[in-house]
């Protein structure tokens, strides 16, 4: 893939590398939603939809506060009922690919206000948002892999064993 010499390349990250990464891996599909925008639309307890597109040991370790966990590779828009086509959607994961590929289910489906947040859940801990496990407020947040949590710059780091 073109953006694996990127990763290799930067032993630091930046906020403009990761952005040059995002860049390379988003086709565009969905709309994006900035960090800073989702966290005022939930402090202004909006009523939206929020969908966390991470496996379900990724979503254990912490996810953003009422976010539902779907699976990507199984998901099906059915799952989420008729009332929900037209609320406010918004589909995160760690970087934002997978979620964007549920994000495109959603829209072929007919929902019509879908949203990918921008740099996933990393961009969303990186920006200093709180994430949540069952016992309440976290710092761990699962980073996937050595190399994709390289991108991960604030909260403690989980890894599956």
């Amino acid at each position: 893939m073109c953006w694996l010499p990127l990763l290799q390349a930067c032993s630091q990250p930046t906020n403009k590398a990761y952005a040059l990464l995002l860049k390379s891996l988003y086709d565009n599909t969905v709309p994006q939603i900035k960090p800073e925008k989702l966290y005022q639309l939930l402090e202004q307890k909006h009523q939206l939809l929020l969908l966390d597109t991470r496996s379900t040991k990724e979503f254990a370790v912490s996810h953003m506060k009422g976010a539902r966990q779907v699976d990507p590779a199984t998901f099906q828009p059915t799952e989420l009922g008729k009332e929900a086509k037209d609320k406010l959607v918004v589909v995160y994961c760690s970087v934002g690919y997978r979620s964007e590929r549920v994000g495109e289910k959603l829209q072929q489906a007919g929902f019509t206000n879908v949203l990918n947040l921008y740099g996933g859940l990393f961009e969303w801990v990186n920006r200093g948002f709180p994430v949540y496990n069952r016992a309440g407020v976290t710092q761990q947040v699962h980073a996937y892999s050595e190399l994709w949590g390289m991108w991960l710059q604030k909260g403690e780091k989980v890894y599956d064993e």
